[in-house]
């Protein structure tokens, strides 16, 4: 907290000075895109954070993972399972899980395209100009579901009047190496293209000293190609290309403490407490709590294989003076290998596994009709279960027309549009594979269970909006107040398919000894339990916006604004292998609506010295989408719908030019939510025990920007630091007796630096040098906490450690 009370203090210190400040210094103009069309931040009634190529390279920032602490109303974690794949949330709303069958309320748009699957949002993107972060619904705008707002990419545009070159390299810890290198060239009158290529290599942040990779490994191979082509005066053709590569081994658990027993009586509970008692013998546990940087894996750990390839095209046409129409016509392939196989690491033994790899095995009893390989009772280990990391694979599509203008004098301006998105996925085929082993209690001659699982799931889904938005600005208050309304009519078709199975052994060990395997082991198989189930639905919704603007004075502006969005329904693929389970899956669960009223601030004191941001607001949401694990189970969930929840909040962004050369901002987040007793799903009652899982009360962020020094021979010396808190939040959804506290994450606070020299002149060209450091006080919070794996009743996947760095970054311009 020191660091922060610092920057507090002189940021105070500095304000009593701006009576005698010279009248040039002024903070520079911000444009975003964020009501898809180009105008100032300080014009735009939305709160939104933006980070320009400037802000992207100071700290850091090459893909949506590295907005994590940046941005005090987001909250970002990777995926247990995928480093790549995200959780995002904005003011408390966000999604736990990730699966074809439901869609992130957190839309994500590269260029205009909408993004549909969370699969490698972490991944770096080869030629970033900006990203804006936009908090709170955006229902009459935005391609698909954005309950919670929007993340908007943008990529560098190619310039057809010069010829450019850009090399960037960073090295770092961990044999960090990563290069950037990008190439605009223009082709004939009014036409350019611009090559991009991104390569990162790092080794993990956690060494592993069984067998297998390191936890953390990252390879990424990123590629971009751009067009851009004023055809005429009035038409405009951009057409852009990207893919990416990505081998990633991602991070594990530390586990914590041991499972409590779970209460009752009765064989489910039993045999659940036997896994536990013997899985928890063989799990090295750290009861202190602390990050390590070495754990043990005793099976071999595979990286997760990510292939992304993408096509967006758009066309601007000017119709008139009056009239724009834009067509935007997007497609992305994606593929996605994760195996399961870090989930049983800090083991001594692979007597306990919880993963997808090979294994030998007992050959399964016959179904009815078959020939059976065994009898009652399967002798020895014959078959070998292979690795399957059982691989997704999706393609989108989406066309968006759009027609925009002003009439009457500009007194009347709008936005309209149709909006199209179609996509399939898969995840299979259901190859039976790996799941669960270990033994049955912690005396060595007692038994061992052996789970074995196949499963797959298909979707087809299709999209329709059409999407209107009008700003009238009558002829009252020197024209200076305006009145915007919008509207959009979303339909959803949703079609899924879900087959699962699962077969269990109980062992009994040929050499006595049941916490390894032998080919001399015994076991009986149970009887199979499995479903396959399709099923289908269609959603609909009207969403609706009104906002008011006053421009009191130039710099200074007041909104208030009433705004929609709904998340379609959808399907929840780990539904328990039962027959409920599967007429849970069956019967799917309902959309997610959203309404807010925001009353917003953007501002400048001091001759544009000063700029002050702020919204307070208030969330409902009907319907509320929650995934929660299913008491007693390692990876089954379900859905409910909550019955009603709201959420407050206030946010303010300042950023004060203290002196020339030196910049000092102060962000943060006030977030509080409560959720009404709901109907759970499992229980059939209304219960009292549902929370927001990601929604910190407090977080902010304080920076610091200063240039040192400036010369036209060396150019600028510069030094940046980023203070980041984020407030304890719940973890899970739901609070379960004693496992509630078990996912709590506690608060953390992130220090970033950056001392560099920038705009130096060198070969003719331009030339940055900067060292950086990220997490300087080595803190160490959590990412993800669990309650539920076999053994183990906490256990923390930890953030990254202390990293540091150095970066060249050349600029040639012709």
């Amino acid at each position: 907290m020191n660091q922060q009370n610092i920057l507090l203090a002189a940021l105070l210190l500095t304000l009593p000075t701006f009576a005698t400040a010279q009248q040039k210094l002024a903070l520079e103009e911000v444009l975003v895109t964020a009501q898809k069309k180009e105008e100032s931040l300080q014009d735009t009634p939305v709160a939104l954070s933006a980070f320009g190529e400037d802000a992207l390279e100071r700290e850091g920032i090459n893909n949506i993972g590295d907005l994590a602490n940046n941005v005090p109303a987001l909250t970002i974690a990777p995926f247990p399972i995928n480093s790549t794949t995200l959780r995002l949330y904005i003011r408390g709303i966000g999604l736990i899980d990730v699966q074809i069958t439901q869609d992130p309320p957190i839309g994500v748009y590269i260029d205009g395209a909408y993004i549909a699957r969370s699969s490698a949002l972490a991944t770096d993107i080869a030629d970033l100009q900006r990203i804006e972060v936009l908090r709170g619904p955006q229902g009459t705008l935005y391609g698909r579901n954005s309950t919670g707002g929007a993340l908007n990419l943008i990529t560098k545009r190619p310039n057809p009047d010069a010829t450019e070159f850009k090399q960037a390299f960073t090295f770092g810890d961990r044999n960090l190496l990563t290069s950037k290198t990008s190439i605009n060239l223009p082709l004939w009158s009014g036409a350019a293209a611009k090559l991009a290529y991104y390569h990162k290599e790092i080794d993990g942040a956690v060494e592993n000293t069984g067998v297998g990779d390191d936890f953390g490994n990252n390879d990424t191979d990123g590629y971009r190609i751009d067009l851009g082509w004023d055809i005429t005066d009035k038409l405009r053709l951009d057409y852009g290309w990207d893919r990416a590569d990505v081998e990633q081994t991602t991070l594990t658990y530390t586990h914590i403490l041991p499972t409590p027993p779970l209460p009752g009586s009765g064989a489910g509970p039993a045999l659940t407490n036997q896994i536990n008692e013997g899985a928890a013998s063989l799990i090295i546990f750290n009861p202190e709590g602390k990050r390590r940087d070495k754990i043990h894996s005793a099976v071999d750990i595979y990286p997760s294989i990510n292939e992304i390839e993408g096509h967006v095209l758009t066309l601007d046409w000017g119709v008139s003076d009056a009239l724009q129409m834009k067509y935007t016509l997007a497609h992305r392939d994606l593929y996605d290998a994760t195996p399961t196989n870090n989930l049983a690491s800090d083991t001594v033994s692979d007597g306990y596994r919880l993963d997808t790899l090979a294994i030998f095995g007992f050959p399964l009893n016959p179904v009815p009709g078959g020939t059976a390989p065994c009898a009652t009772i399967c002798t020895g280990r014959s078959v070998q279960y292979p690795n399957d990391e059982a691989p997704m694979t999706q393609s989108q599509l989406s066309h968006e027309l759009q027609f925009s203008g002003s009439y009457f004098e500009d007194r009347l301006s709008f936005i309209t549009g149709l909006y199209y998105f179609t996509e399939a996925a898969d995840i299979g085929p259901p190859v039976l594979r790996h799941l669960l082993s270990g033994p049955l209690g912690d005396d060595p001659s007692g038994g061992r269970i052996e789970v074995m699982a196949g499963a797959a799931y298909e979707i087809d889904n299709s999209a329709k909006a059409l999407y209107s938005q009008f700003t009238w600005r009558p002829p009252i208050l020197d024209d200076r107040f305006s009145v915007t309304l919008g509207a959009r009519h979303s339909e959803d078709e949703r079609d899924a398919r879900a087959l699962r199975r699962q077969f269990t052994f109980l062992v009994t060990p040929g050499d006595g000894n049941n916490k390894t395997r032998s080919n001399f082991d015994t076991a009986v198989q149970l009887p199979e339990v499995f479903y396959d189930v399709t099923t289908g639905n269609k959603f609909g919704d009207d969403s609706f916006s009104l906002i008011l603007e006053w421009d009191v004075f130039d710099d200074f502006n007041l909104y208030a604004k009433s705004s929609e969005a709904y998340k379609s329904g959808g399907y929840n693929i780990r539904e328990q292998i039962t027959a409920a389970g599967a007429q849970r899956f069956k019967d799917g669960f309902d959309e997610e609506k959203v309404s807010a009223l925001e009353l917003g601030m953007k501002a400048r004191f001091f001759d544009n010295r000063l700029q002050i941001n702020s919204a307070i607001f208030k969330q409902e949401i009907e319907g509320q989408q929650l995934n929660f694990t299913v008491p007693g189970s390692t990876s089954d969930t379900t859905v409910a719908n909550a019955g009603a929840s709201t959420l407050d909040g206030f946010e303010m962004d300042t950023t004060l030019l203290a002196a020339e050369g030196l910049i000092f901002i102060l962000n943060y987040a006030y977030l509080e939510g409560e959720i009404e007793p709901s109907l759970n799903p499992l229980s059939g009652e209304i219960e009292d025990n549902f929370v927001f899982d990601s929604a910190p009360r407090h977080s902010y962020t304080a920076a610091v920007d200063w240039t040192l020094h400036y010369s036209d021979r060396w150019g600028r010396l510069a030094f940046n630091a980023t203070y980041s808190f984020t407030d304890e939040r719940n973890g899970g959804a739901t609070k379960e007796f004693s496992t509630f506290r078990a996912d709590k994450q506690d608060d953390f606070a992130v220090i970033n630096a950056r001392l560099g020299i920038y705009e130096m002149p060198a070969f003719n060209g331009l030339l940055n040098v900067a060292l950086w450091s990220k997490n300087i006080t080595d803190e160490a919070y959590s990412l993800n906490n669990v309650h539920n794996l076999p053994g183990s009743g906490r256990s923390i996947i930890f953030a990254e450690p202390r990293t540091y760095g150095l970066d060249l970054i050349y600029h040639w311009t012709n």
